[in-house]
């Protein structure tokens, strides 16, 4: 895919409409051309070559989008990283990832100077910050040349994106410049987005299901309206403020904004159709939303990162909300029993899926990757089935993760943090049912016999270690935790004895 023709090709149809649009400051099409290809050509001159790691440690902003087309004008490879990662978690895959350039926004707590000599490969720090003691991103975008032409060939690595920073083994989902085409072909196929629409971006860019917004951008030529971070009442704000025609977010923000008391004054008629992504949703929710946006069509999808998703959507023609909707036409889905025999309509099994859309690898992990990837078919952990009409239905999931509020958490990496603190002797995260989230943690630990050690302590010391979204909301103490036969500690015996976490009130 060519990334810099796709931009001038926009720029030279919509010139000054509005491609981005955020916290009331418009970037037209024209300029968020000149602005990626100038910081291309500031890389460029800078020593970023093709084939070079470049990371991206950013909220949601228009220069996350000058970051993204600069990296593929170049025919680099892009490492975007959750604004959300500690030091700790940002060292692990920065190193892993072997990135050599790195665009962040400062914080109080990211001491950078420290971060880069604990990351051989880190070259040049770049930030978006004009104060900073490092080299601004704006100053780049000023000094710099004409962007090089690149020969970028479909097979070279676009992106690495980590599916969870972690403490422990990251793991790197690796994607080429083809993959780069499997979103804007899923939207082509399965919804009618043209350059009327305006979609609002609440999902961080730096995850699969942020970066579609931006993809469809110079594909399709729509505005997108960005926040940066995702705030219910606020949400609501900008589908009325900017007459939001499509979005798509995951089902605890869908819980988040019905639980506003003020969403009855809010004008979502604009709304033609709305998306929920990321999880096993509720048909019961999807319906109490439709009543404040009446005219939109509800669509639910299904994909992973490493499947350059959305890989099934809804029919437009469907109502058929319960289900996740069917393949497209890029790629061939089965659900196949535990000998990799296919299921017929109605059995639950695994859902595999093959196709040009599967990634390249697992980043320097060949086993984890096999382990993926079997005979061409990726193996998604997802339970489902397939009803006599081809709509498929998500059930559950075999791989032990945990999803807070679209976001994965491995229970490992949580156990890992845990077992730095000096007083635990064991411990076992688990997903517990959370109305909000969709899931919250909730860790179990053996503390040392002498321990005066405090759960909220141990919570205090995870943040230190771990992404707010990985800290365990729940933390019990307990003498011992249940074994199986083979010694390990058996988590579903911890599963049924816990309880959901209980509903918090609305902060707006």
């Amino acid at each position: 895919m060519k990334i810099q023709e796709l931009l001038k090709q926009a720029a030279q149809k919509y010139a000054q409409k509005p491609a981005l649009i955020f916290k009331g400051d418009e970037i037209s099409f024209e300029e968020l051309k000149s602005r990626s290809l100038a910081l291309a050509g500031g890389l460029s001159q800078a020593g970023l070559a093709k084939g070079d790691k470049i990371a991206f440690y950013l909220p949601n902003c228009p220069e996350y989008a000058y970051s993204y087309f600069a990296c593929f004008s170049l025919g680099a490879t892009g490492v975007p990283l959750d604004y959300m990662l500690k030091e700790e978690e940002l060292v692990s895959c920065l190193t892993h990832s072997e990135a050599k350039y790195f665009i962040v926004k400062t914080k109080k707590d990211l001491d950078l100077k420290s971060l880069q000599k604990q990351v051989p490969s880190l070259e040049k720090i770049i930030t978006i910050d004009d104060d900073s003691a490092y080299p601004s991103l704006a100053s780049l975008i000023q000094s710099a040349e004409n962007c090089p032409d690149v020969d970028v060939q479909d097979q070279d690595s676009s992106l690495i994106m980590y599916t969870s920073g972690t403490t422990g083994k990251p793991k790197g989902i690796l994607l080429n410049y083809k993959h780069l085409e499997g979103s804007p072909a899923a939207m082509k196929h399965f919804v009618d987005l043209s350059d009327q629409d305006v979609k609002l971006a609440a999902i961080p860019f730096s995850h699969i299901g942020g970066f579609i917004y931006l993809q469809n951008c110079i594909h399709f030529g729509i505005t997108v309206i960005i926040m940066d971070r995702f705030n219910p009442f606020e949400f609501l704000e900008n589908i009325t403020r900017y007459r939001v025609t499509c979005f798509h977010i995951v089902p605890p923000m869908y819980n988040a904004i019905l639980t506003l008391k003020q969403i009855e004054k809010f004008d979502l008629s604009s709304l033609r159709w709305v998306v929920v992504f990321g999880a096993p949703s509720s048909p019961e929710i999807m319906a109490r939303f439709h009543k404040y946006c009446p005219n939109a069509r509800l669509l639910n999808g299904w994909g992973m990162t490493e499947t350059c998703p959305p890989n099934t959507v809804t029919p437009l023609d469907s109502d058929n909300i319960a289900s996740i909707g069917k393949p497209a036409p890029h790629c061939e889905i089965k659900v196949v029993d535990d000998k990799n025999q296919e299921c017929t309509a109605g059995e639950i099994g695994e859902i595999v899926i093959k196709g040009w859309i599967v990634m390249d690898e697992y980043y320097k992990d060949p086993e984890a990757t096999a382990q993926m990837i079997q005979n061409g078919w990726l193996h998604t952990g997802d339970l489902g089935r397939f009803d006599q009409e081809g709509f498929l239905y998500i059930v559950g999931r075999k791989k032990e993760m945990i999803k807070v509020g679209g976001q994965i958490v491995y229970a490992p990496e949580v156990e890992a943090a845990l077992y730095k603190h000096e007083a635990v002797v064991e411990a076992a995260a688990i997903g517990i049912p959370d109305k909000m989230k969709g899931e919250a943690v909730k860790a179990f630990v053996v503390l040392k016999g002498d321990a005066d050690t405090t759960p909220e302590d141990l919570r205090y010391f995870a943040r230190q270690h771990l992404a707010n979204f990985k800290v365990p909301q729940l933390i019990e103490v307990r003498q011992e935790l249940p074994k199986n036969r083979t010694g390990k500690i058996d988590k579903e015996l911890l599963k049924t004895d816990s309880n959901p976490v209980p509903s918090a009130p609305a902060s707006q």
